[in-house]
């Protein structure tokens, strides 16, 4: 208990934030983009349908957990990160995540969080975080 309150959280909450900005933002663009562009509405639906459909989802939050890794990385660099800060970002992550898809006025293309996603996010973070294992 005393090893979580000398955790970076500040860093942690604000990449988690810019990280749940960019899908927010990517969302929103994917939105725009289907209702002008056949092609990105033909894209959509192939990534939606079988087999795709069950990969997708998980490689977007592979890819969100690295991302967090790496922006935690470029954007605090006097962050000591090892395994404690890692589940503490995924933790934050899936927080912020999780509020994301209780609004209902933000789409869920990327990101509709479930038990898929939140072990692709830990997947992403451990993939990216590997160095820091201590």
């Amino acid at each position: 208990m005393r090893r979580l309150k000398f955790l970076p959280w500040r860093s942690l909450i604000q990449v988690s934030a810019l990280v749940t900005l960019i899908v927010v933002v990517l969302e929103f663009l994917l939105v725009l983009g289907y209702e002008q562009s056949s092609a990105i509405r033909s894209a959509i639906v192939i990534l939606s349908r079988p087999p795709l459909g069950l990969l997708f989802p998980f490689a977007v939050a592979v890819g969100l957990g690295a991302l967090a890794v790496l922006l935690l990385e470029r954007l605090h660099q006097q962050v000591s990160i090892n395994t404690s800060c890692l589940w503490a970002l995924v933790l934050c992550l899936a927080l912020l995540l999780l509020f994301k898809s209780m609004v209902p006025q933000i789409p869920a293309i990327l990101v509709a969080f479930n038990e898929i996603q939140l072990i692709g996010i830990i997947v992403g973070v451990f993939w990216k975080g590997r160095p820091y294992w201590r």
